[in-house]
């Protein structure tokens, strides 16, 4: 998917404090059409906090959020599919006792056209509404190579695989603003590899807006478009992957992490 000059989603002074402790100073940022844009900072930098704003969970104590061109008031996570934003969470957040298919249905909810009468009496167009949901979901499976899986338990499942299936099952809603917290996290490197390469293929072939945070410096450098620098609820530096890897602001905030990996 190419960039846009249209800005899909834009914060303006954000403040967030809990009691007296200030996670987010004064944030602004925009997010372009058709970005893969990566938030990313030492831990406690108020990354997972901006995720939780822009998900609606969190509401800031000033600021804006501007989401379409649209200012949201009162704006509460059980909008945020409303608005076309779906996210997957740090902590996997999954049915495990369900099978893949029914996991990526769950998150056909909004798309369905279900009705009590039609369920109550098997009417046609309730059977044709099922068989509509279950292809829309097969289609995503088949996206994320994620057929061989569809009868499984999700509990049955790698990790890696199990994050895959978050992914299928955020993608069903049909976003056009994807969230993703840490989707690399616990992961091997092979398994990153794997993901960063579907992240791109939901960005490029599905037309799809890409918010993330990520620990793995590498790939989000590989597969951005446009990276924002946290460090202690302040933005210290935002640009394209090559301009982040050469500011001295950045690398000043990261030194201690490499430090303590290299040891």
């Amino acid at each position: 998917m190419s960039v846009s000059s249209v800005v899909l989603l834009e914060l303006k002074a954000i403040d967030l404090s809990f009691g007296s402790s200030q996670v987010l100073k004064q944030l602004s940022l925009e997010v372009r059409e058709g970005e893969i844009y990566s938030l990313i900072g030492p831990n406690g930098a108020g990354k997972s906090s901006v995720i939780n704003i822009i998900n609606g969970i969190y509401q800031p104590q000033s600021g804006q959020i501007i989401f379409a061109g649209q200012v949201l008031h009162n704006y509460k996570a059980k909008h945020a599919p409303y608005l076309g934003i779906a996210r997957t969470f740090q902590n996997l957040a999954l049915f495990k006792q369900m099978s893949v298919l029914d996991n990526v249905l769950t998150g056909r909810v909004l798309k369905s056209r279900h009705s009590l009468l039609g369920a109550l009496f098997s009417l046609p167009s309730t059977q044709k509404n099922d068989d509509l949901q279950r292809f829309k979901a097969e289609e995503i499976l088949k996206l994320l190579n994620l057929q061989e899986y569809r009868d499984q338990l999700v509990s049955s499942l790698s990790y890696g695989l199990q994050k895959r299936v978050e992914l299928a099952r955020a993608l069903a809603a049909e976003p056009q603003f994807l969230l993703l917290d840490e989707p690399m996290a616990g992961m091997n490197h092979a398994e990153k590899r794997s993901i960063a390469k579907f992240i791109q293929k939901i960005n490029q072939q599905l037309d799809i807006t890409i918010f993330m945070i990520e620990h793995d410096l590498a790939v989000v450098m590989d597969i951005s478009d446009h990276i924002v620098v946290l460090d202690y609820g302040k933005k210290i530096a935002e640009g394209t992957p090559q301009q982040i890897q050469e500011h001295p602001e950045v690398l000043s905030a990261y030194l201690g992490i490499q430090a303590l990996e290299a040891h």
